[in-house]
């Protein structure tokens, strides 16, 4: 006789809850909460963002549900809360990692299976901080749920990169209208066009799947939540672990910088008419570099900020360690 998952669980979803099993602390409610979340995303993230109807009429109720929840979660689930750390936040579950166009390529163009748990030193939040890929060469592109959300959205709409198993399948499983299987190339592709539109990359972690990465977001300003969490002093986002330096002598002040900074991080001056960096706002992104239409711009490391997740990097590091 078979068992009740192999009658009413599809291939993907059963093979989620097969590792979402193996997966130490990992509780029921996480299982069901990876469930909905991947099930029904659009919802999940327009109800997130507050863009649905129901949210707009039920906000106290939304907000009480979701520090229950929350709370619950984190008693459930002691793998996701450090010694120092009691309680949670909606960014300790789901987050990012500001990535560069070089370390966003790097993700999609890996070619072997990693396990790195716990990048306390990379991803300075209490809860998902795995990075663990199972066959990074299966790359699905989804319609992005923040574009989804809004009225008059950005477009295209397929930007968000979900790399690796169990994820890949699980999301074209259920959402086969908005998904669809793409290369490393057409990744890299994808990364490269929206770098141009001047859209920020980062690594998206989500307690519900498995606690560790399982995504790169291109966000607008304009669309994305976390962006827009971000800049209203909800911490979605960890800084790439790089700053913006300028180079006075090169820049001529023309302003195109400060227009297309996510993070309000740039402002130029009238005297001397330059470019001038916010550090403690600047989060490392690199689209004033790749803009700067005089190479006046570059990144340089901030040791006072988490270090960058770049996967090469990582990699070699863990075999001299190891």
């Amino acid at each position: 006789m078979k068992r009740l998952s192999e009658l009413f669980m599809r291939p993907a979803t059963r093979a989620f809850m097969q590792e979402a099993r193996r997966t130490p602390g990992f509780s029921w409610i996480d299982r069901l909460h990876g469930y909905i979340y991947a099930r029904w995303t659009y919802l999940y993230i327009s109800m997130g963002i507050g863009e649905h109807p129901v949210v707009r009429t039920l906000g106290p109720v939304r907000e009480w549900i979701k520090q229950r929840f929350l709370s619950f979660v984190t008693s459930e689930t002691p793998r996701q809360a450090s010694a120092t750390e009691s309680t949670a936040t909606f960014a300790d579950g789901y987050h990012g990692k500001v990535l560069s166009l070089e370390a966003a390529t790097q993700l999609v163009t890996i070619n072997q299976e990693i396990s790195l748990p716990n990048l306390e030193q990379v991803i300075p939040y209490v809860r998902a901080r795995d990075l663990i890929l199972e066959n990074p060469d299966h790359i699905v592109v989804l319609d992005c749920p923040c574009r989804m959300a809004r009225e008059h959205p950005c477009l295209p709409l397929d930007v968000c990169l979900i790399i690796g198993e169990p994820f890949a399948s699980l999301v074209i499983e259920h959402h086969p209208n908005h998904a669809r299987w793409i290369t490393s190339g057409e990744a890299v592709e994808i990364l490269r066009a929206e770098e141009g539109r001047g859209h920020l990359h980062h690594a998206f972690f989500k307690d519900a799947m498995l606690g560790r990465f399982y995504a790169i977001c291109n966000c607008c300003t304009c669309c994305c939540g976390a962006l827009q969490a971000q800049r209203n002093g909800t911490p979605m986002l960890a800084s790439s672990g790089y700053v913006c330096q300028v180079m006075t002598e090169a820049c001529v002040g023309c302003g195109r910088c400060e227009k297309l900074c996510p993070f309000d991080a740039i402002a130029v001056g009238e005297e001397p008419h330059v470019a001038r960096v916010d550090p403690a706002r600047c989060m490392g992104c690199g689209l004033c570099v790749t803009h700067c239409p005089k190479e006046a711009l570059s990144l340089e490391r901030d040791l006072e900020k988490a270090a960058p997740l770049e996967i090469h990097a990582l990699m070699a590091a863990t075999l001299e360690q190891g």
